[in-house]
């Protein structure tokens, strides 16, 4: 079978990840897979290296005039896209944003969550991408719940692999590496932007009692421009006090023992499909605390602690760094190692195969 499956971004962001675990995943089982990109700000090639079993399409994307709105991108994204793929020697074509999906036409599209976009554009290209694709695959059961409630579609749900050996088998020379640099910390990854709860985080962190514990932010490579909401996050920072960690994005080969090295991995997101750099840090064996959202109880269940408000967040971030809990820790591993890339990759190719 041969297959497309198509992201926004060479970036490390969460349907990045995803795209490129399921490709290599796919073409391990012997399917013919290429994925296709944009290639933003000059990339030539992934923010990590891809079997070469895996083609890849990148597509030059170089950036825009000054001043060019995000509106103006998104549709500037598509049209290239659109322009350089063609979809006749795939047997599938499955896109994994709204962007991708807007860009091919008649696709198999995976919802990884639902969004409320006031840049009009972007609202454009995510209903689009909902309502126009002939399947639909989500990463959780609440996921699906929400497309079937909102539009009425029907989606196949498959929850994500995650890269389990890699995360749970540290270099320890690596991971104390990061502990002598930055101590015991708190550690958030995916930026600081509204989705992820940041400004929660920030309060949380503030009413923390632990005077020896840093809030680290990692990552943070995106489409599109928080820097709004950054300013009112340091502005916020200083009001309160404290000095967080901002390191940016990571090397992917540094990632997981700066994950493992964390004190408590805090995952406080608004809007999530999954949570793929919590299960990553349950595969490490770090304490993970999330915002308590249907979906998070859903995937997470009793691996993880749950918070609402930032007091109660900086609450049981706390107790997770002042408490060892084996139990916990066990059951998080045996979790992540549940969620394997090659059986999400045989179950899509079930659904490929009855769409064929």
């Amino acid at each position: 079978m041969k297959i497309a499956l198509l992201s926004y971004s060479t970036k490390p962001r969460g349907g990045v990840v995803h795209t490129l675990a399921l490709a290599e995943a796919l073409a391990a089982l012997g399917e013919d897979v290429t994925v296709w990109t944009l290639g933003r700000g000059g990339d030539e090639g992934f923010y990590r290296p891809v079997d070469p079993a895996v083609r890849l399409r990148i597509v030059p994307f170089p950036d825009g005039p000054p001043g060019e709105s995000v509106g103006e991108r998104i549709l500037r994204s598509i049209a290239t896209l659109h322009e350089a793929f063609d979809p006749a020697p795939y047997d599938i074509v499955h896109a994994q944003d709204c962007i991708s999906a807007n860009a091919v036409g008649r696709c198999v599209r995976t919802v990884h969550h639902l969004d409320h976009f006031t840049t009009p554009e972007l609202a454009a290209c995510h209903e689009k991408a909902i309502v126009e694709p002939y399947a639909h695959v989500c990463v959780s059961r609440s996921v699906a719940e929400e497309l079937r409630e909102g539009w009425g579609l029907t989606a196949d749900v498959i929850p994500n692999g995650v890269a389990y050996e890699r995360f749970a088998t540290l270099d320890p020379a690596a991971r104390e590496k990061w502990r002598s640099r930055l101590g015991r910390y708190v550690l958030s990854v995916g930026g600081i932007e509204p989705r992820k709860g940041s400004l929660d985080l920030l309060e949380a962190y503030a009413l923390l009692d632990a005077d020896d514990v840093h809030l680290v932010i990692a990552g943070g490579e995106t489409l599109f421009d928080y820097r709004d909401y950054r300013t009112r996050w340091e502005r916020r920072a200083a009001e309160l006090g404290v000095e967080p960690v901002v390191l940016g994005p990571v090397a992917d080969d540094e990632l997981p023992a700066l994950v493992g090295a964390a004190a408590v991995f805090a995952f406080p997101s608004l809007k999530e499909g999954f949570g793929l750099a919590a299960m990553e840090a349950l595969a490490a064996g770090v304490p993970l605390v999330v915002r308590d959202l249907p979906v998070l109880r859903e995937v997470f269940g009793s691996a993880a602690l749950f918070a609402d408000t930032p007091r109660t967040l900086a609450g049981q971030l706390g107790h997770a760094v002042a408490t060892e809990d084996p139990a916990r820790r066990a059951a998080g591993r045996g979790l992540a190692a549940r969620h394997t890339w090659d059986s999400a990759a045989r179950r899509h190719l079930s659904l490929y195969r009855t769409l064929g």
